[in-house]
């Protein structure tokens, strides 16, 4: 059966991109007032945040998985590719990270004052942050939303990605303190493992995501197999193909090779071999071409 939680995907979205928002603009102000480039740089991986979601809104209206005329398997792809997109703006935010911090250590050293208001901040901050990740990726994995699983995962990024920044701003808040100005460079070390978590992010929204647009095999053939030819009356079955993602939408295809002479009951193994499809790999759509017991075929591997 085909379902549709569409309407859920879209009610979590919108939260989190209010959430998101709150936190661009805490991250902005707080890098634009102690200068910090690395903050800075953070603010902008949490606008892509916001980004994304509206992204994800707009695919979200788009992926309906019910058929029509001119999209007879749904329209489920739309969500992926709303995914590679969050992938494209992590891809963004990463170059725009080390282009400034190549810039700054050209150009030199800038000041960067923090107070420990501002650290503050930045700890809501991370705890909304943290929030925002675990409530997607909890609703993204029940419903099976590819796209709210990018984005948790983004958001999951954002995490690691302030808390290296946190932790580099409290050194240079005893910095000051110490009057050390070296620990000072800190800000501009610090972006470049931030580059490296927003990049490592962006591959893996893309490779989780590229096997459901290029048809990449949803089900071993071998396991199919095995279930179908415990159905009674079921000799063999071969031609066997999947694709889609297991727990939001997989389409299979087999010929079925059946003992049975009439048509009415090879039609009830055919449907006895989908309900036990259905129960193990829901929501399935299944084409089967059903063959005499006494076929025989080259192909047939099992």
């Amino acid at each position: 059966m085909i379902q549709d939680n569409r309407a859920e995907v879209r009610r979590v979205l919108l939260i989190t991109l209010l959430l998101n928002i709150v936190v661009m603009i805490l991250k902005a102000l707080v890098g634009w007032t102690t200068g910090s480039l690395s903050l800075q740089a953070d603010a902008l991986h949490s606008f892509t945040d916001g980004a994304n979601n509206v992204l994800g809104l707009v695919t979200n209206r788009l992926s309906s998985p019910e058929p029509d005329r001119d999209h007879p398997y749904g329209h489920q792809k739309y969500e992926a590719i709303g995914a590679l997109g969050i992938a494209a703006f992590l891809g963004i935010a990463c170059f725009e990270i080390l282009t400034s911090a190549i810039e700054r250590i050209i150009t030199g050293i800038k000041e960067v004052r923090i107070t420990s208001t501002e650290l503050w901040v930045l700890l809501i901050v991370l705890g909304i942050n943290i929030f925002v990740a675990f409530y997607e990726r909890s609703v993204g994995r029940r419903l099976g939303s590819r796209i709210l699983i990018a984005d948790a995962s983004h958001t999951m990024s954002d995490i690691w990605v302030t808390i290296t920044v946190l932790v580099g701003l409290v050194g240079i808040w005893q910095a000051q303190i110490w009057e050390l100005p070296q620990l000072l460079w800190l800000d501009v070390i610090l972006a470049f493992p931030v580059a490296f978590l927003v990049f490592r992010s962006a591959w893996k929204v893309l490779t989780d995501n590229l096997p459901w647009l290029v048809d990449h095999m949803a089900i071993a053939p071998e396991s199919i197999h095995y279930i179908v030819t415990q159905v009674p009356g079921v000799i063999n079955c071969h031609a066997i193909a999947s694709r889609g993602v297991i727990g939001r939408q997989v389409f299979i295809e087999m010929h079925l090779i059946v003992d049975v002479k009439d048509v009415e009951t090879a039609h009830e193994i055919t449907e006895a071999v989908e309900r036990e499809l259905e129960k193990k790999f829901a929501p399935v759509r299944v084409l089967i071409h059903v063959e005499p017991p006494d076929y025989r075929y080259d192909a047939i591997s099992f």
